[in-house]
């Protein structure tokens, strides 16, 4: 098996929080900087801001599984099911035009 990590950019990595309204609330979500990059590409396609798309899956889920959710889990299983679904196209490198 090759050495996968090498394949990859490590600031990928790397955990990430922002801060996010949710429902007039303010709290922090803390996700490796791959998943805030899935997330902005759903959230483009969907046409919305992260706060927005974050706000709906946190409702869906709410409401799917009955009660309270550890939303940065939620977050990271829509992200990896989305990829699996159809992966969105890779970042471009910058410089790239």
């Amino acid at each position: 098996m090759g050495r996968y990590l090498d394949e990859h950019d490590l600031h990928r990595f790397a955990k990430e929080s922002r801060s996010i309204r949710i429902a007039g609330h303010a709290t922090s979500i803390r996700l490796e900087a791959v998943f805030w990059e899935i997330l902005e590409r759903l959230a483009a396609a969907e046409g919305v801001s992260i706060a927005k798309l974050v706000t709906t899956l946190q409702e869906e889920a709410v409401e799917a599984l009955d009660g309270a959710v550890n939303l940065a889990s939620v977050l990271r299983t829509v992200c990896v099911l989305r990829q699996r679904e159809r992966p969105p196209a890779p970042p471009e490198s910058p410089g790239a035009s």
